[in-house]
């Protein structure tokens, strides 16, 4: 599934085909996601893109009249093409542009979505959710003082999006293995020092792998259809029985809430 950074990477990758162009229709060619495309998409015409924005792993395109909020799912991703380029199986969705371009929306499990909003802040999909990792709104006092009465393993608490947003799998072990904080331990038995150290880590890895380009395991692939990098630079995911680049210890593997965990038995305590 793509995460923070990828989603990231597409929009900075879609935005200046888009941001000041005009979508003159949306074509659907399979309306049936993880939720029906919203019909408010379905009548889009001569509508200019006002801004490409993020939240969390959604994008957000606003046009004058309203939102739309794209989530890639499972293996779904956007692209920039020209409108002549016919359509494949799985490209379920086209914006049609003023430039002559196309975003074009493939996704072969049909597990994302496309939907319509007002408002970002009381959308059902984007209300509920806590700070992005890169703001200033995420902070060693918001970690602290959150966990103070989370036994819950910290590995499996920091992938709740109504903590923090965008924390996946993937860099939530690499960032646990940078701050030298054992998966197993429990959240509120964070110190202070824990906290800021941890929050620092997550800034760091995430913002290295937005600069990377993504991290490629499965499907993802950048909106230029160039994969991403930061796979190259993964310290304990996906590498267990492999030895720890640090110590030299073998990485060990385990399951947080029905999730791969990848840890180094020395390094993190």
């Amino acid at each position: 599934m793509p995460e923070l950074p990828e989603v990231e990477t597409s929009r900075r990758g879609i935005e200046p085909y888009l941001k000041g162009a005009t979508v003159l229709h949306a074509v659907v060619r399979n309306s049936r996601l993880r939720w029906p495309v919203s019909a408010e998409i379905l009548a889009l015409s001569d509508q200019p893109i006002l801004s490409v924005r993020r939240r969390a792993k959604y994008i957000l395109l606003e046009l004058p009249t309203g939102w739309i909020i794209i989530h890639l799912g499972m293996s779904g991703s956007l692209r920039i093409l020209p409108e002549e380029l016919p359509a494949e199986k799985h490209d379920h969705v086209d914006l049609v542009m003023s430039n002559g371009k196309v975003l074009r929306y493939t996704d072969p499990r049909r597990f994302g979505a496309w939907l319509w909003t007002q408002d970002p802040l009381t959308s059902s999909v984007l209300s509920h959710l806590g700070p992005e990792p890169l703001s200033d709104d995420f902070t060693p006092q918001w970690l602290q003082q959150k966990s103070q009465r989370k036994s819950i393993a910290i590995k499996q608490w920091l992938m709740d999006n109504t903590l923090v947003v965008g924390v996946g799998n993937i860099y939530a072990s690499e960032s646990l293995f940078a701050a030298g904080i054992s998966p197993d331990r429990p959240a509120n038995q964070l110190s202070d020092q824990d906290a800021s150290t941890l929050v620092s880590c997550i800034k760091k890895v995430l913002q290295r792998s937005i600069d990377q380009g993504g991290t490629t395991l499965r499907d993802f692939l950048q909106s230029d259809g160039k994969p991403g990098y930061f796979a190259q630079e993964l310290q304990v995911y996906g590498r267990a029985g492999e030895p720890c680049r640090q110590c030299g210890s073998l990485i060990l593997s385990g399951r947080h809430g029905q999730r791969s965990t990848y840890w180094c038995p020395h390094c993190q305590k």
